[in-house]
């Protein structure tokens, strides 16, 4: 099975003394090649837990049944484990993953750069988020970690307090330009279909709680912080 570096994105190698050849050398993911065999990771989405403008979800809430993404999202994980495989499980669940040169911030750069951007809807939608370093990051410190098992929110800790307006009016103030120009949600069904407008109209309020209880430390954890290294 092809593994990858978690910071240069590169296929890894075997290299001398069993350990795996990286292109960055302080990349923590160089390990012994056995370490990374023993373990499983898997990474998901918050669109497990059901939208709402108000409830708060940790790694324990129920979720996972409401449409069909938080559905599909149940059978990732549920494929991701293999019953009665000595390996240990651990399922990260993603917010919006911001970072340079793809992913969301690659959408939304041209329009924003413009001063054309501006909040979906409404705009007091939960917007979850992490950064790919800290993303990486958790990936990392949960296959480092031999005690540490099942389900991690992979949200930076502000992220319950974003909303897409923030959102909007922070990424606009990185870049030096207005965020004047709400997109109707008409637009955005218009667009887009029903289903996956849901996704950008609707969010929820993640907390990485056993993230931080497990010992991570996060790079990133306020967005104005993100948005200012991914545009620098």
């Amino acid at each position: 099975m092809r593994r990858w570096c978690c910071q240069a994105h590169a296929p890894l190698s075997h290299a001398g003394g069993g350990r795996k050849s990286c292109p960055a050398l302080d990349c923590p993911c160089a390990m012994p090649w056995s370490t990374w065999l023993a373990k499983m990771c898997s990474t998901l989405s918050a669109g497990y837990y059901c939208p709402s403008p108000t409830a708060e979800y940790t790694e324990d809430s129920p979720g996972g049944n409401f449409d069909f993404f938080s559905r599909l999202v149940s059978s990732w994980e549920a494929a991701a484990l293999i019953p009665g495989s000595p390996a240990r499980g651990v399922v990260v669940r993603s917010g919006v993953v911001l970072g340079r040169g793809g992913g969301a911030i690659s959408q939304m750069l041209w329009p924003f750069r413009l001063g054309l951007g501006g909040p979906l809807g409404s705009g007091l939608q939960p917007f979850p988020w992490i950064h790919i370093r800290d993303l990486a990051g958790i990936v990392c410190h949960a296959l480092e970690s031999e005690c540490l098992q099942g389900v991690l929110n992979g949200v930076a800790p502000s992220s319950s307090a974003t909303s897409n307006g923030t959102f909007a009016r922070e990424f606009a103030a990185a870049l030096g330009r207005p965020a004047l120009l709400p997109v109707p949600a008409w637009a955005v069904r218009a667009v887009f279909g029903a289903e996956r407008a849901v996704m950008l109209l609707e969010g929820q309020r993640v907390l990485p709680k056993r993230t931080l209880e497990s010992g991570y430390c996060f790079i990133f954890p306020d967005l104005a912080g993100a948005l200012k290294e991914i545009v620098a």
